[in-house]
């Protein structure tokens, strides 16, 4: 049985992404995904990088010039991050209630 499972994975990985629907796509994306995380022992420490980023970006989002003084920056930063969250979460609700009105 893990053998034929195995054998099914090996075989969708190797159609080429353009031969693919969309949906086949995501699929493979989050097969992908999941087998990067389950041979990732820290996660945090994998995505710290990427963290670091984006709050370096953010801080150059609220203060272009640079002329904040370092607290400010930061508190104005994570202002924006929250504000990010906030526009996922509606996004999401959104979306979600696009597909509960659909599905009726």
């Amino acid at each position: 049985m893990i053998a034929f499972l195995l054998s099914s994975v090996i075989a969708f990985a190797m159609i080429p992404m353009a031969a693919l629907t969309p949906s086949q796509r995501s699929l493979r994306a989050r097969q992908a995904a999941l087998t990067r995380w389950a041979k990732t022992p820290d996660r945090a420490a994998a995505t710290a990088a990427a963290r670091a980023a984006q709050d370096t970006e953010r801080e150059r989002q609220v203060d272009p010039d640079g002329t904040l003084p370092p607290e400010e920056r930061a508190r104005r930063a994570e202002q924006l991050r929250l504000a990010q969250l906030a526009d996922m979460a509606r996004r999401s609700a959104g979306a979600r209630a696009r597909k509960k009105g659909s599905a009726a």
